[in-house]
């Protein structure tokens, strides 16, 4: 118990009676909240074996709502740490939620993001496993966003696999009108991991992930069955170049 309330008190850079909070938190979370959402929310799960038990890795999935962080917290085999918005710090529900479970904090109105590069590295070095929703942020309509190409960037700068990920239906359990999830399930497919050795020694260019990420989302549609349609308009506009 001493070493979990140090290992805490160093990742989270809180006071003892922080820690402690944490801890309770954290406790309720995995082992109350956590069987609750599997058994209201959740109907199916596919692919939870290409989860590596062991060594680090990247999530990537799509973001329809809130439930999607939830839902696959409340499912990995492992500990996962996923990129959030300033906002759910800025929120007396969200932030102890957020600070318990470990989430990264990413100021999107800050243009230097340095600190969260560190944080995402000393992740993956230590063998950790990082959640990403490249899309950013959560879809309005149902419909899949555009991707940014952080997700690919740090596959390869860490020389990590990527695991896609498909949430299908929290849309529709809490969209982003509703504060309150409705009583519906949804369903998770987990792909192979993708490893892009084959480029792990070659120059980063902005093109080489352009192409890596819509690539990596085409997978992803494919898991939810919907278009990613800035895949082609992308490939469309380098063709008219």
């Amino acid at each position: 118990m001493i070493k979990k309330i140090k290992q805490k008190k160093q990742e989270l850079n809180l006071g003892i009676t922080g820690i402690f909070i944490s801890i309770l938190i954290y406790s309720i979370l995995k082992y109350i909240i956590a069987p609750l959402i599997r058994l209201i929310w959740i109907k199916q799960v596919e692919g939870l074996e290409h989860i590596p038990k062991q060594g680090p890795v990247i999530i990537a999935s799509n973001h329809e709502s809130y439930f999607d962080f939830l839902c696959f917290w409340a499912i990995s085999p492992r500990k996962i740490q996923y990129l959030a918005a300033e906002k759910f710090y800025d929120s007396k529900f969200w932030k102890p939620i957020m600070i318990a479970t470990g989430q990264i904090k990413v100021d999107r109105t800050n243009k230097n993001k340095n600190n969260v590069h560190n944080q995402v590295h000393h992740i993956l070095k230590n063998k950790g496993v990082l959640g990403i929703f490249p899309e950013g942020t959560r879809s309005r309509t149902g419909e899949m966003g555009k991707a940014f190409t952080g997700v690919t960037k740090f596959s390869l700068e860490a020389k990590v696999p990527i695991i896609p990920v498909g949430m299908i239906g929290t849309y529709n359990i809490l969209p982003p009108h509703k504060k309150i999830p409705k009583l519906k399930k949804c369903k998770i497919k987990i792909e192979k991991p993708i490893s892009y050795k084959e480029h792990y020694n070659k120059e980063i260019t902005e093109e080489l992930l352009r192409n890596l990420t819509d690539n990596l989302m085409k997978i992803i549609s494919s898991l939810i069955n919907k278009e990613y349609k800035h895949y082609y308009l992308f490939n469309e506009q380098n063709n008219k170049n």
